[in-house]
């Protein structure tokens, strides 16, 4: 049977500003790519985001960007692969730290914004580890 995973972008609340709707939106999807605090969120709008992906059981991603809250992650930054990298693995790692203090597992990780453009216009497979 084919299945289809309704996916969405959720924890990008962060310190007083609410963002987004996410208790009414979990129920209808099977995954979610949460903010990883450099474009949205914040280490406590992250932990709740991940209880309340558990307690849904929707598989959680993380969803790194470029450090860029002003821009919202969409401004394509001068880094060079070292950052981006450095970036990432932050990012991941913190989730990933996140769902695991919690019970869960990290289940993917999708880019956001312009760091996603950018992956999507590399002429070469992107580096798995820092070269």
């Amino acid at each position: 049977m084919a299945t289809i995973d309704l996916n969405a972008d959720l924890g990008e609340s962060f310190g007083e500003w609410r963002l987004g709707q996410d208790e009414a939106l979990l129920p209808y999807v099977s995954s979610v790519n949460l903010a990883c605090g450099f474009h949205a969120g914040d280490p406590h709008t992250l932990r709740s985001s991940v209880a309340l992906a558990l307690d849904g059981n929707v598989a959680i991603g993380a969803h790194p960007s470029y450090p860029d809250l002003l821009g919202f992650g969409r401004r394509d930054l001068a880094l060079t692969p070292d950052e981006v990298f450095d970036c990432v693995l932050y990012q991941v790692a913190a989730v990933k730290g996140v769902c695991e203090a919690l019970g869960g597992r990290l289940h993917h990780v999708k880019p956001h914004g312009a760091l996603y453009n950018r992956a999507a216009r590399a002429t070469s497979p992107l580096p798995l580890r820092a070269p």
